[in-house]
Formats: C-alpha cells, sequence, structure tokens
C-alpha cells in the first residue's frame, strides 16, 4: 500500500511552436519535467503534510515515478486567455482525508478558475462530511458555512492563467498537486 506523505502544489507556462514541447516547457517551468507522471484522482491522504516545492524536488529523483493531480489547458489562438487550477479541502481532523480538484477553462481569470477549483473540492468534502448547504449559494456564503461547521479546517488554490502567445505559437498553463510517498 502506497499512502503519500508529503504533498506540494507547482504550476508553469510554456510557449513553444509545439504542442507537446510547449507541455514540457510548463513542466519545466514547474520543476516536474524529468518525473515518469502519473495522473490520479482527487483524494488528499490522511495525515499527509504540505511542503515547498523546493523541499518536495529534493525529494525525487529524475525518472521516478511521481503520481500528481494536474489541470492543464493550452492554446495556439493568439491572446486567448486560459488557466488551469487546482483546489484543496482538508478537514479539521488530519485522521480524515481531504479533497482536490482540477479545472481548466478559457476565458477566466486565474481567480475566478482558482476559486471555482477550491470550490469544487470543498464541496465535494463537504458532501462527505455530512454539512448541509444550498448549493445555489455563490461560493463565498457556502465557505463561510462550510468553515463554521468546524469541520473543514482551510481551502486554497493554486492556479496558472496565461494568454495565447501573439503569434499562434502554442501555449501551455498547468497547475499540479505533487505527491511523494
Amino acid at each position: 500500500m502506497v499512502v503519500p506523505t508529503r504533498i506540494f502544489f507547482t504550476r508553469g507556462v510554456g510557449i513553444h511552436k509545439d504542442r507537446l514541447a510547449s507541455f514540457e516547457l510548463a513542466l519545466r517551468k514547474a520543476g516536474i519535467e524529468k518525473f515518469n507522471l502519473v495522473y490520479v484522482s482527487s483524494i488528499f491522504p490522511p495525515n499527509c503534510r504540505q511542503i515547498a516545492p523546493e523541499e518536495g524536488l529534493r525529494h525525487l529523483k529524475a525518472g521516478e515515478i511521481v503520481h500528481v493531480v494536474m489541470a492543464k489547458n493550452d492554446t495556439n489562438e493568439p491572446n486567448r486567455l486560459i488557466s488551469a487550477a487546482i483546489g484543496l479541502a482538508l478537514p479539521s481532523d488530519t485522521t480524515d482525508y481531504g479533497y482536490l480538484s482540477e479545472h481548466h477553462a478559457y476565458g477566466e481569470t486565474g481567480q475566478i478558475t482558482g476559486e471555482y477549483a477550491e470550490d469544487l473540492a470543498a464541496t465535494m468534502l463537504a458532501t462527505t462530511l455530512g454539512i448541509e448547504f444550498d448549493p445555489n449559494q455563490a461560493w463565498q456564503e457556502r465557505e463561510q458555512i462550510y468553515k463554521a461547521s468546524g469541520k473543514i479546517f482551510k481551502t486554497t488554490h493554486i492556479c496558472q492563467s496565461a494568454q495565447g502567445e501573439k503569434t499562434g505559437l502554442w501555449t501551455t498553463a498547468i497547475a499540479a498537486a505533487v505527491f511523494i510517498t
């Protein structure tokens, strides 16, 4: 059984004439290009500790298989706004699991995409913890209900936004939660 004990969050943008190379450059900017990335779903493990990217990268070796939750978006349309975000919601009881969510969008600012991803993670956690709420309420109102319940400790997000390169080169934005076992 492999349960990660640490996690870090990172993001990056890459620009290149080739789509794949643009993605590679975004991974380089995020510092995770030298790993074999395996995409996983959205559970933040119990007792997992968030660390700084610099510390996390010191624990990983080139070629290692590394599990990530990743949001990715790309475009070759000049000036098109893109964004990619990871949301996080942690329970007050660290022996319980939390949620990560990924969201990517066109035409949204980083703030809007990030808050949406955060809302997704918090709503998934709230439903598993039995917190009653009106799903039609605005995120800020539900956020207050979630935190007032005493069951949700923290919500946050990391987001990368970018505008498509002006001459039509591929532009890729990524945000990632990187697990360390």
